[in-house]
């Protein structure tokens, strides 16, 4: 698959101990590339959805606590492991839904705890290693995804997509558009309806944005226009990605996500999730478990007017992610294949 942008959404400079990334609240209007080096810049960018879609997240995270340790100058195993424990719960203090955030900073502790009895110098470049092997992980990860994925699409269907789960949310390809961008490539033609995704606007700002560089046929909707078009009878599928699968296959993704798939139940639409093996979360049994992000009231009220487009002091509920129910899921894809229904036997054989 061709690159679609000239840029990397998350790369690791370890000549000059910076983390990369593509400053994605500037888009689509301005392309700014950040260098942090700070761990607290590399959290705050986590945050602020600087750098945001479960995979990236957990890339960044894995290259920003390399970046501390990197940094370390501890000369026993036990102070250089409390200066890592610091490090990664400071990073996983940036967002609590998506589960790659934790998985990621998790196998980095785990690669440093699994060569205790080495210098520290080594377990520097032992963790070196391991980031950057989440990192092309991540990319076969997603290239897989799209081959399966595409699978379940024909020349010509309609799309419906929620927020943006493309190349912007990984380090390439990305999760429910990699199909997209793999069948343009080989000449397939897709007609994508892209929720704009209140109050965000993910959608509107980053899944147009990319599906236009790489040529695909997009339009933009109001999230509220999404019952309209499947009755219309324009699209043939839902594609969504993820940010956490419980065992038992209830979906936590953006929020609306749920709503799209009440709908395509509704109007008799597949509705497909697309994500990475990493996302699955076996240590909770269903959605009711996930802790849901709520973030800042301004996103609603000011965040994109020029003048607050709520009274002063209005209450605001605003969820980031909400909980798809299992039994509204046509089938999970991941790089090892798609997974149909019943999810409580069929995830549990993927189970580590």
């Amino acid at each position: 698959m061709n690159d679609i942008l000239p840029f990397e959404t998350v790369t690791l400079d370890d000549e000059n101990s910076a983390l990369v990334l593509i400053d994605q609240t500037r888009l689509p209007n301005d392309v700014v590339m950040l260098r942090l080096q700070a761990l607290e810049d590399i959290r705050e960018a986590i945050r602020s959805l600087q750098v945001r879609g479960a995979p990236a997240i957990g890339v960044a995270a894995a290259f920003g606590l390399y970046l501390a340790a990197k940094q370390s100058k501890a000369t026993t195993f036990a102070d250089f492991a409390a200066e890592l424990k610091s490090a990664s719960d400071t990073l996983n203090t940036a967002r609590p839904t998506a589960v790659n955030l934790s998985w990621a900073l998790r196998r980095m502790e785990a690669a440093a705890h699994r060569h205790q009895q080495e210098p520290v110098a080594r377990i520097q470049e032992i963790l070196y290693q391991e980031c950057m092997e989440i990192y092309t992980e991540d990319i076969a990860m997603c290239r897989q995804i799209g081959e399966h994925g595409l699978t379940l699409l024909k020349d010509g269907d309609g799309i419906l997509t929620h927020c943006n789960a493309g190349r912007l949310a990984t380090s390439k390809y990305g999760t429910a558009l990699a199909p997209v961008h793999l069948g343009q490539e080989r000449g397939m033609r897709f007609k994508v309806y892209a929720d704009e995704t209140r109050p965000l606007l993910q959608g509107a700002r980053l899944t147009a944005f990319e599906l236009m560089q790489s040529g695909v046929d997009v339009t933009v909707l109001c999230d509220n226009m999404a019952s309209q078009v499947m009755k219309n009878g324009w699209v043939q599928a839902v594609l969504v990605g993820c940010d956490r699968v419980a065992r038992n296959g209830d979906v936590c993704n953006k929020i609306g996500t749920s709503a799209l798939a009440i709908l395509a139940k509704h109007y008799g639409i597949p509705f497909y999730v697309l994500g990475p093996s990493s996302t699955l979360d076996f240590s909770i049994e269903t959605g009711d478990e996930i802790v849901i992000e709520q973030r800042g009231a301004e996103e609603v009220t000011q965040l994109w007017y020029q003048r607050p487009m709520a009274p002063p002091g209005v209450s605001v509920y605003n969820p980031a992610f909400d909980i798809t129910p299992h039994e509204l899921i046509t089938a999970i894809v991941t790089e090892k294949g798609i997974i149909r229904p019943p999810y409580a036997d069929t995830l549990s054989c993927m189970e580590a």
